[in-house]
């Protein structure tokens, strides 16, 4: 039996890359795991792993930007499994580019998925996490405590998800709800290729001499894997890891350098 056997968990932007491997190593750890985003197919072949390696899981294709989504997730999950135990605010990226030249539309976007989405998905679960004991972890990302300035909503809309959590995690406390963030840095995902593209575009170099090059500007180990903040996440949310409440982990190889 995993660490999770018995537990139901909540995936949200589980299609790729981090959320997929939430996703993947939460069943593996023996959780009835739901997979939420927009892609249908991509979402169909996710439970199809998580069934061929033993595990169960189910999804539903929802867009999350919309106010009553969270809503219908959280009662799709109650009827398959009767009840939450972990949800996982992990859907959303965010419009990079120079402050100027976004738009009104381009920021409410940003916030639209990662931020409301996130809130309304744990106000939505909160009472059936508070009957299970249950636990939250989002997933923010560093730029919302370093901000830069090809960054802004992002670090914005990162910002306001780890202030979310610190004020959930001390209403956990009484409901005996755990709450905790996670902030990732530079991730080896599909968003990350296209960046590293960009780059090597753009210096006239070959993808490994431009990924050297991102590690050294940033001051930080390597890149890190999807499969490493899954590991983090699963801790966390098991039994080793429920001291934890309003913690904020840098997971970043330490681009982080500010205390």
């Amino acid at each position: 039996m995993g660490s999770l056997t018995g537990k139901t968990a909540i995936v949200t932007g589980a299609s790729r890359g981090i959320g997929r491997a939430i996703a993947m190593r939460l069943a593996k750890d023996g959780a009835k795991t739901v997979l939420c985003a927009r892609d249908v197919a991509a979402l169909e072949a996710g439970v199809k792993e998580i069934k061929a390696a033993g595990g169960t899981a189910t999804s539903i294709a929802l867009d999350l930007r919309l106010p009553e989504s969270p809503a219908q997730l959280a009662d799709f999950v109650v009827k398959q499994f009767d009840g939450i135990d972990i949800v996982v605010n992990n859907a959303g990226a965010t419009k990079r580019g120079v402050f100027l030249e976004l738009t009104d539309d381009d920021w409410a976007d940003g916030f639209a998925l990662k931020f409301f989405g996130a809130v309304r998905l744990t106000r939505a679960a909160w009472p059936h996490l508070k009957a299970a004991r249950g636990a939250v972890v989002n997933i923010s990302g560093g730029g919302g405590r370093t901000p830069g300035a090809e960054f802004a909503i992002g670090g914005s809309v990162n910002a306001a998800m780890q202030s979310f959590t610190k004020a959930m995690a001390e209403v956990g406390i009484a409901d005996g709800v755990q709450v905790n963030v996670i902030n990732p840095g530079l991730i080896r995902t599909g968003r990350f290729q296209k960046r590293l593209e960009a780059v090597a575009a753009g210096q006239g170099v070959d993808l490994a001499t431009a990924e050297r090059g991102m590690i050294a500007a940033s001051k930080t180990t390597r890149v890190g894997e999807p499969e490493d903040i899954a590991a983090l996440v699963a801790f966390i949310a098991g039994p080793e890891g429920r001291f934890l409440q309003g913690a904020m982990i840098d997971m970043d190889g330490g681009s982080t350098k500010t205390l």
